[in-house]
């Protein structure tokens, strides 16, 4: 980050406090201007001709990239899966409990699965119970393929939706 003096270019492309354009000024009166205003110059890009500098408080841009990097760091991460586990002959107010759960999760922005672990003959109970689950969640998530049979388990993934 190039700030102020050590912007070495006769002349640069100014950017207001507030974003507006204030066109090519040369650096010494670009410097005056951000001394009045009590901000910093600073230099966004040393690639073009002439440089684009934006008039910014220090600590406002500082946390400007710190957010940016953030954003950056949990794209690339990606979604996370987070497994609710339930059983098939759950009660209601554990029902409400992990539905409550998995909206907060879908809110968040990452993705749920729900699973009911099978004992003996339960798989009708637990497809209907997913069936049901994925219904009252349809506001805040959208199911990302069919309800998953397999021989001791029923599984459904929820991804959140797009806002």
């Amino acid at each position: 980050m190039i700030l102020n003096e050590k912007i070495k270019a006769a002349e640069v492309s100014l950017t207001g406090v507030n974003g507006e354009d204030l066109g090519i000024v040369d650096t010494k009166v670009a410097l005056q201007m951000a001394k009045e205003q009590g901000v910093d110059l600073v230099c966004l890009s040393l690639a073009a001709s002439p440089p684009p500098c934006q008039l910014v408080g220090r600590t406002n841009y500082k946390e400007q990239l710190n957010r940016e990097k953030a954003k950056q760091r949990k794209e690339e991460k990606g979604r996370k899966v987070k497994e609710l586990r339930l059983s098939a002959y759950i009660e209601e107010h554990d029902y409400d409990t992990k539905k409550r759960q998995a909206e907060k999760i879908l809110a968040a922005g990452d993705a749920v699965q729900l699973t009911v672990r099978l004992e003996k003959k339960e798989s009708q109970e637990a497809k209907k119970l997913i069936e049901q689950l994925v219904k009252e969640l349809a506001h805040c998530g959208v199911q990302e393929k069919g309800i998953q049979v397999s021989g001791k388990q029923v599984v459904a993934v929820l991804l959140p939706k797009e806002q």
